[in-house]
């Protein structure tokens, strides 16, 4: 009666090839699914960084587009273009002269 009983034991414990096979298949399964997002999550991650990056860009190009708009606007008036003018090419009008101050170092 107690070797028809051992006989059970290791008849409960071996695993049919059938089962190996089929454990095997769902080992490779969840191994691959594993990947599949550990993979998604990496490229999510470079992605984000990817927008935060043309999203700073993006920002810059709309300040540096205001910035030019508004001097578009400012070169349409004729005064500010002569006032641009004289100032940053020390262009002067007729009979007038340029004196050039020497900076304060005082400060």
């Amino acid at each position: 009666m107690a070797e028809i009983r051992k006989r059970k034991k290791n008849k409960a414990k071996k695993l049919s090839p059938l089962m190996k096979l089929f454990c095997v298949a769902v080992i490779c399964l969840s191994g691959w699914l594993m990947f599949s997002v550990a993979k998604e999550v990496v490229t999510t991650v470079r992605l984000r960084s990817q927008l935060s990056d043309a999203e700073s860009k993006y920002a810059q190009v709309k300040a540096e587009n205001e910035k030019l708009t508004d001097q578009k606007q400012k070169l349409q008036d004729p005064d500010y273009v002569e006032s641009y003018a004289r100032s940053n090419y020390n262009l002067s009008k007729q009979g007038e002269q340029i004196f050039y101050l020497p900076e304060d170092t005082s400060k």
